[in-house]
């Protein structure tokens, strides 16, 4: 009996112990890691595989590039780059790269498992996979993306969804969506938050002049941080960002941060028709750097998305002690707790009524300063690659 007690706990622990010492070839893909273009994904990717690679130097990660790398993403000793032609930024480059070139590189890789951080998925690979799933929002607002790419992630999302190991994704309300429309059992999806990065705190007084001095003629101002995509409403944001001015005449000006996507010209006209477009500033892309700046001396962030899986603005404006406005929908409630000022995405009135409650109700402001660094204590990119390693021994276990 002890002796059969003793080979019990040797096997135990063994079995326990494999995971973190046998070395693993680990293949992911990292295409949206691009020197200067780190938005969404791009930003998840870089944040969490440069911990994962440093933290567990007894494996190899093979990084899988669509284009030639920077430096920078090569992250340790144990990273090994390998550049699969061609960019994929295009439904028909995507297929050819997930389906034709992807396996056929992975075929000459000893791996021995597959992960991918932005939902697609080679589909028939024989080694275990986990997919990071950030949102469907095509598959509930089809209208917002052209006719192609909807095509394609209409058609293959659910194949990669289903053909993953393991799922990840970035909040409660996105594992709820992806289980319900593809069917997937609750208990294959794991929630990883996302996280900040330690570029955003809050800025000394002498350090927001600056900022607004360069870019807002030294006047408080909104900021919006994103791409310029119809799911994130800007047209509603500028028609609700004139209803305010009109109504309170406040020197309060509007920043707009991001690169256009899709449909940016309804967003043109939005702006050419503002009675207040000289208040308004698109400064397009920005460095991280910068963008920490200019959302660190903002009065308030004003993010009012129709869809969304996380959020990360709302976390960087938390992080700069800036107080936010956002949508009361999808993941963002859940994101920012009682530390956002919510209004409904679709009403304009709703929108200006809460630029106006923000600006004019002080107590309410400070308040919101207060909620917010206890909201933002939840989330830190450390945790995020902590919770991603930790589905991906899931699938090593099992």
């Amino acid at each position: 009996m002890i002796h059969e007690c003793f080979l019990f706990f040797f096997v135990y622990k063994f079995k326990n112990l494999d995971f973190k010492f046998t070395q693993m070839n680990i293949a992911i893909h990292v295409r949206f890691l691009v020197a200067n273009k780190l938005e969404g994904i791009g930003r998840f990717t870089f944040e969490t595989i440069q911990r994962i690679c440093k933290n567990h130097p007894e494996h190899t990660f093979y990084l899988l590039f669509d284009r030639m790398y920077e430096p920078e993403f090569i992250f340790s000793t144990n990273v090994v780059p390998i550049v699969v032609p061609f960019p994929a930024r295009h439904p028909l480059l995507w297929w050819f790269w997930f389906h034709i070139q992807l396996p056929r590189v992975l075929k000459n890789i000893p791996a021995d498992i597959f992960i991918s951080t932005d939902g697609f998925l080679p589909p028939h690979l024989s080694i275990p996979t986990v997919n990071v799933i950030h949102d469907l929002n095509f598959e509930h607002n089809p209208e917002h993306v052209p006719s192609l790419v909807r095509w394609y992630y209409k058609k293959f999302f659910p194949l990669y969804a289903r053909k993953a190991t393991r799922i990840a994704t970035v909040s409660e309300f996105s594992k709820q969506d992806i289980c319900s429309t593809y069917s997937i059992v609750p208990e294959h999806v794991d929630v990883i938050y996302n996280g900040v990065s330690s570029e955003f705190e809050p800025l000394t007084e002498t350090q927001k002049t600056i900022v607004k001095k360069t870019y807002t003629r030294n006047t408080d101002y909104f900021i919006y941080v994103g791409s310029l995509h119809p799911r994130k409403n800007i047209e509603r944001l500028l028609a609700a960002y004139e209803l305010f001015k009109k109504q309170t005449q406040s020197d309060v000006t509007l920043v707009i941060v991001g690169e256009a996507m899709f449909l940016s010209k309804s967003i043109q006209k939005a702006y050419d028709t503002n009675a207040y477009k000289n208040d308004i500033i698109f400064t397009g892309r920005v460095p991280n750097n910068q963008l920490a700046l200019l959302t660190g001396a903002a009065y308030a962030m004003t993010y009012v998305p129709l869809f969304e899986g996380f959020g990360i603005p709302i976390l960087e404006a938390f992080a700069c002690n800036v107080p936010v406005i956002t949508s009361r929908c999808t993941s963002m409630p859940e994101v920012a707790g009682n530390a956002a000022l919510y209004c409904d995405p679709l009403h304009i009135e709703s929108i200006a009524v809460a630029m106006k409650k923000i600006v004019q109700d002080k107590e309410l402001y400070h308040k919101l300063q207060e909620y917010s660094n206890i909201q933002k204590q939840k989330y830190s990119w450390d945790k995020t690659a902590e919770l991603l390693w930790k589905s991906i021994s899931k699938v090593v276990r099992t």
